[in-house]
């Protein structure tokens, strides 16, 4: 069998990694195996954090409505309710974005759900 002496893929390997370790603290990003450790713990982070920014922004959209529809006199839940029970399907993003930017056409969702719960 021939003899393999990686010396190009093995410096690529650890540029790559050292690459992304630049801007970490000390030995992080100069040594490759503090780096490697680093590298592979951001990255893990990175991708639980990509999950927390969905329910992050869910949850952020959530109190928008809430202090919008508390405003025209429902609660959060009573809004969504009546909202379903009306047959509006519009998503928690949009329904937020509304209630942020376009104050009177909110009110009317208002309205629509307040009239299908009475």
């Amino acid at each position: 069998m021939p003899r393999v002496k990686r010396g190009t893929k093995r410096r690529a390997k650890r540029k790559k990694i050292l690459d992304r370790a630049s801007g970490y603290f000390l030995t992080k990003s100069k040594l490759y195996r503090s780096a490697k450790e680093a590298v592979e713990r951001g990255l893990k982070f990175a991708y639980s954090g990509r999950k927390q920014r969905k329910r992050q922004y869910r949850s952020l959209w959530i109190v928008r409505i809430g202090a919008a529809s508390k405003l025209n006199g429902l609660s959060y839940n009573q809004f969504i309710h009546g909202l379903k029970v009306a047959g509006v399907e519009l998503d928690r993003k949009i329904l937020a974005d509304l209630a942020v930017k376009d104050a009177p056409a909110f009110k009317t969702l208002v309205e629509q759900a307040k009239g299908a719960l009475a």
